[in-house]
């Protein structure tokens, strides 16, 4: 397995039309895996409550201790992109420009790559959340991605469809509901549900890691014998996440299920040494878990 990083610098004067927009900065890992190239893409980063990481008074000092003091954090989101000659797969495709105006970038990000929506066979999502979804439809309210074929977990997909799905959020999030079932309505066509534990495309396995959302999908990319993971938000942060996984979550819909799942993951990720990408974390997204101190931190050396 090869793997370097590299910074895309003024990704608006990558093309002339973008010349008037603000110069931008996207982190990209590369990661080859036998035939398939991993990019990670940054979407910009959310702005959210420190208690959506955890109410618990403990993570409060684990925030401490990283320098984060302020009432809010900053959540970088990074959306991986795969290419292996035969398949250019998208896993997730940001908040699009509906839902913080510090996200919404992966369109620049993917023209820095050279990379056009047309290019994109498959859009694989890890849920359904706005940082994860909204980014789908284009100006039009027409799927961004015109030639790929969608792809998302059958129990998320049944979750968000459902008119009374919204009955079960708390009210900050009832907009999360109708969001995504306002998207997954247009997308219903040509959206391919597929169930936890099965290969959904050549050397992609989909893996439970329910909690976060009630179908939250994993993905392992496997070429030989080398391999990576795709946590999506079952890690949710690059701290607490990692010192303390046995806290509650505050952003998990279900933070019982939500701490079994991120401590398996997490057991799992230290023991194989297996390169991961998560949704949140920091530096690109990718890197490795480690045992610390009777917990586990990520590390950004691949």
């Amino acid at each position: 397995m090869k793997i370097t990083r590299r910074r895309l610098l003024g990704a608006a004067a990558a093309t002339g039309a973008m010349a008037a927009l603000p110069r931008m900065s996207f982190a990209a890992t590369t990661m080859t895996l036998g035939a398939a190239e991993i990019d990670t893409l940054s979407d910009g980063h959310l702005v959210l409550p420190a208690s959506f990481v955890s109410p618990d008074p403990q993570a409060t000092e684990i925030l401490t201790g990283f320098g984060i003091t302020t009432p809010q954090v900053e959540a970088p989101c990074n959306v991986t992109l795969l290419r292996d000659g035969t398949h250019t797969v998208l896993f997730d495709v940001g908040a699009g420009p509906d839902f913080m105006p510090t996200a919404g970038k992966l369109s620049a990000a993917l023209d820095a790559l050279g990379v056009t929506p047309e290019d994109i066979t498959h859009v694989v999502f890890t849920h359904a959340h706005p940082d994860h979804l909204w980014g789908v439809l284009d100006d039009f309210d027409e799927p961004l991605f015109a030639n790929a074929q969608h792809m998302m977990g059958k129990a998320e997909f049944d979750f968000w469809i459902d008119p009374a799905a919204a009955e079960t959020l708390d009210e900050g999030r009832k907009v999360f509901a109708a969001g995504a079932l306002r998207r997954l309505q247009v997308l219903e066509d040509r959206l391919l549900t597929f169930s936890a534990e099965t290969e959904i495309l050549p050397g992609i396995h989909a893996h439970a890691s329910f909690g976060h959302t009630p179908g939250h999908m994993a993905f392992e990319i496997r070429q030989g014998n080398a391999a990576c993971m795709i946590v999506g938000d079952a890690i949710g942060n690059g701290h607490v996440a990692f010192a303390a996984p046995g806290l509650i979550a505050g952003a998990d819909q279900d933070p019982e299920t939500g701490i079994a799942t991120r401590q398996a993951l997490l057991d799992r990720l230290a023991v194989s040494q297996m390169p991961m990408i998560g949704y949140h974390l920091p530096d690109g997204g990718a890197g490795r878990v480690e045992r610390a101190d009777g917990a586990y931190r990520f590390t950004a050396e691949l």
